[in-house]
């Protein structure tokens, strides 16, 4: 779990009053999503530090990445092993209290990888792949943490446990790996309305007794903190468009 150091890191009013230039539109960005982070807070009469922000930094140069880290943001979702190694191993020996997510599918091959770099891996998605990191971490010593990923709207063409299917994924990570499976994930339908998915992530997580919920990218996340998400996925709202874009 964050300890309440790594929480305050992502205070989503810490930058919020500073002075902003117009030569710093990532400071800017930054700064305004932990506004919208705060108001959508409140109004769910929640704290604002109970929300954690994960910049979607896939695809981004490294100068943008560092124009983040100038501005304070520390916690990164990055979808592909591969970019991740080249990106991040440099800027982390300059900022050691980075934390880092996979938010993008995982292939066993890719695991030995994952575990030695990111320290929280969101799309756990079937027995195959939570018996290959459980391998690993018990040869690397590296247990980061671990988010199922549910397909709340079972999209054929998406990664996820189906919902009906959570509870049997969650009894093989926990009981036969005994990996660290301390939240969920979803990514609902694009042509649906997310609240209705938002609840459903919600609800499992209480049921399940998982404590983090990864919901909510940028065109959606003050709805998804006032459904009760842990984490927002935010990528265009704080570093532009991209040719392909799901944050």
């Amino acid at each position: 779990m964050r300890t309440r150091e790594q929480a305050t890191e992502c205070d989503p009013h810490s930058d919020a009053s500073a002075p902003v230039s117009n030569e710093d539109p990532i400071r800017a960005a930054l700064a305004s999503v932990r506004r919208e982070i705060g108001q959508a807070a409140a109004e769910a009469r929640r704290s604002a530090e109970a929300v954690t922000l994960v910049a979607v930094s896939k695809t981004q140069p490294v100068a943008q990445l560092e124009a983040a880290l100038a501005a304070g943001q520390r916690i990164f979702g990055e979808n592909r092993v591969q970019e991740a190694a080249v990106k991040w191993p440099a800027l982390r020996a300059r900022y050691p209290d980075v934390e880092l997510h996979l938010i993008g599918p995982l292939q066993t091959n890719k695991v030995r990888d994952a575990v030695a770099l990111f320290d929280v891996i969101e799309t756990v998605d079937r027995p195959k792949l939570a018996a290959a990191l459980a391998a690993e971490m018990a040869a690397s010593g590296r247990r980061p943490r671990c988010y199922l990923e549910v397909n709340t709207g079972e999209e054929d063409q998406k990664a996820g446990v189906a919902p009906a299917d959570l509870e049997a994924l969650l009894g093989v990570c926990r009981d036969q790996h005994h990996l660290p499976i301390t939240g969920l994930m979803a990514i609902p339908p694009q042509d649906e309305d997310p609240a209705l998915h938002f609840a459903l992530l919600a609800d499992m997580a209480r049921r399940h007794a998982l404590p983090e919920i990864s919901m909510g990218m940028s065109g959606d996340f003050p709805l998804a903190v006032r459904f009760g998400a842990t984490h927002v996925r935010v990528g265009t709202a704080i570093f532009g468009a991209r040719s392909v874009d799901e944050g």
